[in-house]
């Protein structure tokens, strides 16, 4: 049977809330199989073995060699004890097998960690030809969370030691007597060597437990910068981080979009099923990206007859079919213009797996000489509610969306008042055909997901409840 290591993560204290979560943060839900995973990967992805290797074989030109511990002039070389082992020489460890990883997650205390490995030794033997010994350690190591100068977890190695296993001869010969001198050796050894391949692995899980607190760019937008909200937090199945959004312009400047007067309920999140991990997208950074999106002035656009089909009329003669009274002294076939203003933040309501999004604008109906000055002909108030289609990638939520329907009023106009839904229909033909397009392009930032242990939640089951999307992925 394989050693062990056994290494405990002290954590956190306390375990994770009944489900309930703030308006603002995003709650991440990370499976002990990430973790495990993460920690498994720093084993086989980079030089921390090949490390202790070179490392070894460096020492003293062998653990027993002739300037080693059982050489000339070592514990028990020559003039020593054992006399007769001055011809074991050479002995070093060139084999260190792939640990196996596996953990259990303690609430409200930390982590138990598992790794399983072999040690290989080769030298010549005290009889000649050449000598295999396999060993099998159980390193034993205590880690303490504590927090970086930047404010990230951190994994904090606090003891370690290590405990032999059975040593088996594979080949060559060995006398008895030596096996107890060998096992000292090794005792003595390996904690010098192996412990650092603890540290290794934690300063590896430590930088992807750093990149959470990720600044991400939104392009012309500004930013988010992701942060901790609360410490970690443990259950008996995944760590629990409660992560806040900071908003910046694209000057670094945080950005506090006002809050309702009557904050919602806390977001009741769904409970995680084993094996998998999850994160909670609330509404409030969808109110953040359709915010920037409104200050920005990427809500606002003309829309003149060159950007519509040929399908979609645009002119006063179109106008005065559907609403004669709006073209008050104009003679038909003049060209019209459609300016579309967005004052106000739009409404996003995230409820009964559905999406919407709600953007009010105030709509100027004008005509349109390109070589001339545009003139008004009426103003409309108008509100258009789009169905919003989720899709998750690695990185990020993308938002997609249709128009389901507008509705508009009408504010002034140069000529006797009329119903103004003999103009709807003829409105969402434009906006469908010009406006969500260019609506859709600056989406294209997305919503953006914090890095959690690299979780990709590309193929995530998406949920949206109530106030929120829930993303959950096989681990």
């Amino acid at each position: 049977m394989l050693g062990m290591w056994s290494l405990l993560l002290l954590w956190g204290l306390a375990t994770p809330c009944q489900g309930l979560l703030d308006t603002v943060g995003t709650l991440a839900r990370i499976d002990k199989d990430e973790l495990g995973r993460a920690i498994q990967n720093s084993l086989v992805g980079g030089p921390i073995l090949q490390n202790v290797l070179g490392t070894v074989t460096s020492v003293n030109q062998g653990l027993l060699g002739s300037r080693g511990l059982l050489g000339g002039g070592g514990l028990l070389g020559y003039g020593g004890v054992f006399g007769i082992i001055g011809d074991l020489s050479g002995l070093k460890i060139e084999e260190l097998t792939l640990p196996k990883v596996s953990l259990k997650l303690l609430p409200g205390f930390g982590v138990q960690l598992n790794l399983h490995t072999k040690v290989g030794l080769h030298g010549s033997g005290p009889l000649g030809g050449l000598l295999q010994l396999a060993a099998e350690v159980n390193v034993s190591s205590r880690v303490a969370l504590g927090m970086s100068a930047r404010g990230t977890p951190i994994l904090i190695l606090k003891r370690c030691s290590t405990l032999l296993g059975h040593i088996s001869l594979l080949s060559g010969l060995l006398p008895a007597q030596l096996f107890a001198v060998v096992e000292q050796t090794l005792f003595k050894v390996l904690p010098g060597l192996l412990c650092p391949v603890v540290d290794s692995v934690l300063g590896v899980v430590n930088e992807l437990l750093g990149a959470v607190l990720s600044l991400v760019p939104l392009g012309t937008l500004g930013s988010v910068e992701f942060t901790l909200g609360t410490l970690p937090l443990i259950s008996n199945q995944y760590i629990e981080l409660d992560i806040n959004p900071i908003v910046k312009s694209v000057a670094g400047d945080i950005i506090d979009f006002p809050k309702p007067p009557k904050p919602p309920k806390p977001i009741k999140v769904p409970p995680k099923e084993d094996h998998t991990s999850q994160v909670t997208v609330p509404l409030y950074l969808f109110d953040t990206i359709f915010g920037l999106l409104q200050t920005n002035g990427a809500l606002d656009t003309d829309i003149t007859p060159e950007l519509v089909p040929s399908n979609i009329p645009l002119t006063t003669t179109d106008l005065a079919a559907l609403a004669p009274e709006a073209l008050g002294e104009l003679p038909p076939g003049q060209q019209l213009l459609l300016s579309f203003w967005v004052k106000k933040a739009p409404t996003v309501t995230l409820q009964n797996k559905k999406a919407t999004v709600s953007i009010p604008a105030d709509i100027h109906v004008l005509s349109y000489l390109p070589s001339g000055t545009p003139k008004g002909l009426l103003e409309l108030t108008g509100v258009m509610t789009f169905n919003a289609q989720l899709a998750p990638s690695a990185t990020k939520l993308h938002l997609t969306l249709s128009l389901e329907r507008l509705n508009v009023q009408l504010a002034s106009s140069s000529a006797h008042p009329f119903n103004t839904s003999r103009l709807e229909e003829w409105l969402s033909d434009v906006v469908r055909a010009v406006y969500v397009p260019k609506l859709n392009v600056g989406l294209d930032v997305g919503i953006p997901l914090p890095k959690v242990l690299n979780v990709n939640f590309a193929n995530a089951v998406l949920d949206i409840i109530e106030n929120a999307v829930v993303l959950t992925v096989a681990s």
